[in-house]
């Protein structure tokens, strides 16, 4: 595959890192990344990867675009409003940069068709983008279940925390929370509020994550907890440890099958 002149002036900076050169930039266009959730930490990543020249992007949600999703949803514009998340986050990749083919999944994440969607394109890297504990367990299971690596975060108030998962190299999330806690008993962040920029910080350490992966440079956040707090300033790296007892991972798992922990299907707004 050869460049074309407009390409490498684009992907210039990527070029002239010796970590990335030709190479590397041509294993990101050839790459496919699906970002589950195309909210507040799924924009972000989103515009960041297909910037990098990432070759094919799905984006997973069912949601359409609200106002008070543009406090921290960059993918989305004013004019939004109304309109698919996955058609919204599609249309601005594309006047971004046209090298990009945006894959939608405008569905909710279940149980039942997780497996599809990841399967669909044969994804290389997975990227969590949602707001709740039932699809945050459903797509660690998914992902161990298919062998394929993932980034986890979470972001409320002015807190957020990511990890990576990659097969056979560390913890999965289920190692590390379990199960997850009764409903309400964590708040959302349409319940408890959040620092729109959360979303822009943990969601590119997402992205980062994901091009590191690919390039395969760098050290992963696998067996590492990255915890950042916006009003002290301070970014923790926590180290993890594989849980030998973990249902899904463990030496003798118990959870064969993917679960919908709740009745009503997964709610992907970050």
């Amino acid at each position: 595959m050869a460049f074309t002149d407009e390409q490498l002036d684009r992907y210039s900076r990527h070029i002239i890192l010796k970590e990335v050169g030709v190479k590397g930039q041509k294993k990101l266009l050839k790459s496919k990344v699906l970002i589950i959730g195309t909210g507040g930490l799924g924009a972000p990543a989103a515009m960041f990867l297909a910037a990098a020249g990432v070759g094919t992007i799905g984006l997973v949600d069912y949601d359409v675009v609200e106002l008070s999703n543009l406090q921290r949803q960059i993918i989305h514009f004013t004019q939004d409003v109304g309109k698919p998340k996955v058609l919204s986050g599609q249309e601005t990749i594309n006047l971004m940069n046209p090298d990009v083919n945006v894959i939608t999944y405008r569905e909710w994440v279940s149980a039942q068709n997780i497996e599809d969607i990841i399967k669909d394109q044969d994804y290389d890297f997975i990227i969590d983008g949602t707001d709740n504990f039932p699809a945050k367990f459903l797509i660690n299971d998914a992902c161990v279940f298919l062998n394929k690596p993932f980034s986890h975060a979470g972001i409320i108030r002015f807190q957020g925390q990511t990890m990576t998962f990659v097969p056979g190299q560390g913890p999965c999330y289920r190692c590390i929370f379990h199960n997850p806690p009764p409903v309400d008993a964590v708040p959302t962040c349409k319940q408890a509020g959040v620092l729109g920029v959360m979303g822009g910080i943990i969601g590119t350490i997402q992205a980062t994550e994901a091009i590191k992966y690919i390039l395969g440079i760098g050290e992963l956040l696998t067996g590492h907890l990255l915890t950042y707090d916006a009003l002290t300033m301070e970014f923790r790296k926590i180290k993890l440890s594989n849980n030998p007892k973990c249902e899904v991972c463990g030496e003798h798992p118990t959870i064969t099958e993917l679960i919908d922990y709740e009745q009503t299907q997964c709610d992907i707004k970050s």
